[in-house]
């Protein structure tokens, strides 16, 4: 007996809903980061710009996902986790999957558009660098962990010069090194499942080869270093304070160190190769970001 349409319909729209992988979309608060500390007033359609931007790249981030996985497919069935994928599994086809991925563009690029041109050419601008990642250079060790840095820091750029904000030098620094911190965290964690028992001999990521323990967790060190020594100068700055009226930021210090501190922690501890997952999933990171972001926008606004 065949199931009914409603039955069916329903296991495959969360599937493909998977396909999008919404909670990947926390990446993209980046957006916000210029409006945040720019002191610019959310008055004259900044705000709805920047909103628009956001959404754009939510949908375009899972564009990328799902040609990802589409490309991925036969590599992901020999992975102990991402077998489970829809495509890898096979509940969705590869041409549903590239139709989903046609209208994410599509309606990502008009978002942007209506944002400005500006977000529209930094949209096609990160698409053409996830392709181009995705058809190689994602091979190559060092230059891999910069194009997901580059991608963030696109993000950046949607909300600050996008939407006519012009972003702090400070805060590209910052960001920037965040985003090379992340990146090197994601490897590690990578390399970490690959040489477990659990999928022991499963090359799941060629550029692996070239990483090793030692030289990744140099990396990390140096790029966390980077993130509190530049965010400790930003809040210092001259012109942040002035900016803000105010030179109290340095107290949220405490919390941008409990959360590097604490991210790394859990990558030695519970591994995983998703950042997103890991953000998400512990309460003290959870309460860590919500305190900072509290008394930030407290002492800035």
């Amino acid at each position: 007996m065949n199931p009914s349409p409603r039955a069916s319909s329903a296991p495959f729209a969360l599937e493909l809903l998977r396909l999008l992988r919404p909670r990947q979309w926390i990446k993209n608060g980046f957006v916000f980061i210029g409006l945040l500390f720019s002191g610019a007033s959310i008055d004259g359609g900044v705000g709805g710009k920047v909103l628009l931007a956001a959404a754009g790249f939510c949908l375009l981030s899972s564009c990328v996902y799902v040609l990802n996985d589409v490309f991925d497919r036969d590599a992901d069935r020999a992975h102990p986790l991402k077998r489970r994928r829809p495509l890898a599994s096979g509940t969705v086809g590869t041409g549903a999957a590239f139709a989903l991925a046609a209208a994410c563009a599509v309606a990502g690029f008009s978002l942007g558009a209506a944002a400005s041109a500006s977000v529209f050419a930094i949209l096609a601008a990160y698409l053409l660098l996830n392709l181009a990642y995705s058809a190689g250079l994602k091979h190559v060790a060092i230059l891999d962990v910069f194009i997901i840095a580059a991608g963030f820091m696109l993000r950046i750029f949607a909300g600050t010069w996008g939407v006519g904000i012009a972003p702090s030098q400070w805060l590209l620094l910052c960001g920037l090194l965040l985003t090379i911190f992340l990146g090197f965290a994601k490897r590690r964690a990578e390399l970490m499942v690959s040489e477990s028992d659990g999928v022991a001999g499963v090359s799941q990521r060629p550029v692996l080869d070239d990483y090793s323990p030692a030289l990744l967790d140099t990396m990390i060190a140096i790029s966390a270093a980077g993130v509190v020594v530049s965010y400790s100068l930003y809040t210092v700055s001259p012109n942040t304070v002035g900016l803000h009226h105010t030179d109290k930021l340095i107290y949220t210090l405490p919390f941008v160190l409990y959360g590097i501190f604490r991210y790394i922690f859990l990558l030695h501890h519970r591994g995983g190769e998703d950042p997103a997952s890991t953000l998400l999933s512990d309460v003290h990171m959870l309460v860590t970001g919500a305190a900072w972001l509290c008394v930030t926008l407290w002492l800035i606004w």
